[in-house]
């Protein structure tokens, strides 16, 4: 399959994976957790039936929390998102539902006031910024040997775009999950996009450093070294995202809740971090000098 011929397709795709994920975005926002809003969280397991989502809210009426996200989870737990308590507010809340429901074991307890919250939120905006900033400028320097026929500041800028690329798809997604199934992102969520980012742009760099080596050391014009590059390549992207796509799988079928949403942001990532590897960054760099050419013409 000639992959730069049909670069088209790949477009047209990611074209419609991209603003699917930005309008879904725009429409649903995310639904931000107490890492970043502030608040309470409360992870309780009941040891005999669980009670209903209608009887917990009747329960915890008398405290004058205000509004409650009450989240059933698996077949035993139930999560309580609520405003900033005091501790004996917290303690009063359990000694109470250890009342009505028998023995419950509370799982976990996080208490985050609004301040560190927003802090949280501007410090993962600013990491994000910094490492694109420092992406560009280290591949810029990496390549700055190249200045034929593709400059070297334009393999940033494509590695730049194949790791916005491969990020959106997974915001645009958990925009969807949190409209219709509640789900949060905290501070693992943030942790997952950049743990995407590393890994698609490790995953273009590889391709980019193999087209620099081929442009040195082969003939032929820059469409066929591009070509004759990716298929050199694609071979060991492939069997090192499936490697790692296993692995992530198995933890979100069998790791538990707490890290379910973590590794299914992890396995959109990766997935489309290894299309735009392949089928995106290497066509781009061909369109890129085509269009370059008829403006020189």
């Amino acid at each position: 399959m000639n992959i730069i011929k049909l670069r088209n397709l790949w477009f047209t795709c990611s074209a419609v994976l991209i603003s699917g994920s930005i309008i879904c975005l725009a429409m649903f926002g995310l639904k931000q957790g107490i890492d970043f809003t502030g608040g309470t969280l409360m992870s309780l397991r009941f040891e005999g039936e669980r009670p209903t989502v209608i009887q917990v809210e009747e329960d915890l009426k008398p405290f004058n929390l205000g509004s409650v996200t009450i989240q059933p989870v698996g077949e035993k737990d139930i999560n309580l998102r609520l405003k900033n308590i005091e501790e004996a507010e917290h303690q009063e809340i359990t000694k109470v539902m250890k009342e009505k429901y028998g023995n419950i074991q509370e799982l976990e307890y996080n208490a985050i006031g609004p301040a560190i919250g927003e802090e949280l939120r501007q410090k993962s905006v600013t990491a994000l910024v910094i490492i694109f900033l420092a992406i560009l400028g280290f591949i810029a320097w990496s390549f700055r040997n190249i200045s034929a026929p593709v400059a070297s500041w334009k393999y940033g800028l494509i590695v730049i775009f194949s790791a916005f690329h491969d990020v959106i798809v997974p915001i645009g997604l958990f925009a969807i999950l949190g409209k219709f199934h509640n789900v949060e992102i905290g501070t693992p969520f943030i942790a997952a996009i950049l743990t995407i980012m590393g890994y698609s742009i490790n995953d273009t760099i590889v391709i980019f450093d193999r087209i620099r080596e081929n442009l040195q050391k082969s003939s032929g014009t820059f469409e066929e070294i591009v070509e004759r590059s990716l298929h050199q390549t694609m071979l060991r992207s492939f069997n090192t995202s499936m490697t790692t796509m296993l692995t992530l799988i198995s933890v979100y079928f069998f790791g538990g809740e707490s890290v379910r949403d973590f590794s299914l942001a992890l396995i959109v990532g990766i997935a489309t971090g290894t299309y735009s590897s392949i089928f995106i960054a290497p066509p781009i760099l061909v369109a890129w000098n085509s269009l370059s050419k008829r403006n020189k013409k």
